[in-house]
């Protein structure tokens, strides 16, 4: 999605040849315009998969999951990372490594919002290692619902997570992958 590199090279800043940080439009500070786009386009990728929910993880893959939900009208589902005390339901509940934060999360989502019929689209604000979509992952099939697709919105195509996800079967559509971040140039995978 030429859009969204060209943000990304605008806005975007290098922090290492493995971090980048886009703060200032997708993770901190939200641009509505770009997040309408990046909805209307997953929605195209994802037209004929018959989505009846889109799910994803707190907090940055929301403003995403919720412009495509909005676009398919569907409704959106995030995991939480922290347990309130008015979630007191029936969880689905999965480990996640954060690579940026060096921790340890728990995910959760109430049972009442997963239904063993739904066609999912899974939605994220990065893939790098993989570690929030595979959580996401381990939810719905302990749901027995069936994953029609995961979308990305940027992918860091250098570490392992796309590799896993094609290797166990999954449909990835990414709008930015990244080739590289090396010595602070962000280089773009050619167009499939």
């Amino acid at each position: 999605m030429k859009l969204l590199e060209d943000r990304i090279k605008q806005d975007g800043k290098i922090i290492s040849d493995d971090i980048l940080k886009v703060n200032s439009f997708l993770n901190h500070q939200i641009d509505p315009n770009l997040m309408n786009e990046i909805g209307k386009e997953f929605a195209r990728k994802f037209k004929d998969k018959n989505i009846t929910r889109i799910i994803t993880v707190e907090t940055s893959g929301i403003a995403p999951a919720l412009t495509t939900g909005l676009a398919l009208n569907v409704p959106v589902v995030f995991a939480r990372k922290n347990k309130s005390a008015t979630l007191n339901e029936p969880m689905y509940e999965a480990d996640v490594f954060s690579f940026t934060k060096t921790a340890n999360n728990k995910i959760s989502i109430d049972k009442n919002f997963i239904d063993q019929d739904d066609n999912i689209l899974i939605i994220d604000d990065f893939l790098a290692n993989g570690e929030a979509t595979k959580g996401v992952i381990k939810i719905v099939n302990e749901a027995k619902a069936n994953i029609s697709g995961i979308g990305i919105v940027i992918e860091k195509s250098f570490q392992p997570g796309r590799k896993w996800l094609n290797d166990n079967g999954y449909e990835v559509e990414s709008l930015a992958r990244i080739k590289s971040l090396e010595n602070g140039k962000c280089t773009f995978m050619e167009n499939d």
